[in-house]
């Protein structure tokens, strides 16, 4: 067991241990902080400490860090592609490209990939992954096994070169059947985790087109080949919501559904 160990300052009195323990590891997420708490891998005063807990001058707190190294289960996920220099994955969904903290000890694409390489100059939290999808999109990946690759491999995404289909399936049919959505993302303060088409937002393009419209059980739905032609999170869902049709499954945006259909 490694055990790191702190003292409790005039300026940390009344500070939330969990937020205390967040300040000493900036590198990862305060999501990443609370299952220290679960595990009773934080003490203070040698007695396992609750994350609300209010810290008092003299507290002497100890983390566990071999919990806050720990690394996720292996996992398995199909290589559609591979050489000395590449390496590409098909992400289901529900699977998260990578964590936003070393102790989210879910699988993910960035630790598949860690443990598929083994390459020393492409640890940390996203490996060799050089572009992402979410959680809840499926989709191709394509990941770097040496360090020559990735910045190639990065050169191409930041400036545009690597172009992004995604196929949606989407509620209704577009009119026209063809068209560029162009509408500005930011952050919606309503609800933190997720963004809006606002004039104060950063440019957004996303093009579109119809390949088929489906009716099923008296209800209209399209399949369409969509090409962002910018990178904001959550831009197709987002756009698409916009102008009337969203994803179908996308509970963010659109409405409930055993899961979103959108492939990359």
């Amino acid at each position: 067991m490694s055990v790191q160990e702190f003292k409790s300052t005039k300026q940390s009195v009344g500070t939330r241990v969990d937020v205390f323990i967040a300040a000493k590891y900036p590198q990862f997420a305060r999501s990443a902080i609370k299952p220290l708490f679960n595990q009773h891998s934080v003490n203070v005063n040698g007695q396992a400490a609750k994350p609300g807990y209010k810290l008092r001058s003299g507290d002497k707190i100890s983390v566990n860090t071999q919990d806050l190294m720990s690394e996720p289960r292996p996992i398995e996920l199909p290589v559609i592609y591979e050489d000395k220099d590449v390496l590409v994955i098909d992400k289901p969904a529900g699977i998260l490209t990578h964590s936003k903290g070393a102790l989210n000890l879910e699988p993910t694409v960035a630790s598949f990939i860690r443990g598929k390489i083994n390459n020393k100059q492409l640890t940390g939290n996203r490996a060799g992954i050089v572009h992402r999808l979410d959680r809840v999109t499926s989709g191709v990946i394509i990941c770097a096994r040496n360090l020559s690759a990735l910045k190639w491999l990065q050169k191409q995404f930041s400036g545009r070169k690597a172009k992004k289909v995604y196929l949606a399936v989407v509620e209704g049919i577009p009119e026209p059947k063809e068209a560029i959505i162009d509408a500005p993302i930011g952050r919606n303060p309503k609800r933190p985790q997720t963004f809006k088409v606002s004039s104060g937002g950063r440019p957004a393009q996303t093009r579109y087109k119809v390949l088929k419209g489906i009716t099923k059980d008296k209800k209209d739905f399209s399949l369409l080949e969509l090409r962002p032609l910018s990178g904001r999170t959550h831009q197709i869902r987002i756009h698409l919501a916009y102008i009337g049709y969203p994803i179908v499954g996308d509970q963010l945006y659109g409405h409930s559904g055993p899961g979103m259909l959108l492939h990359s």
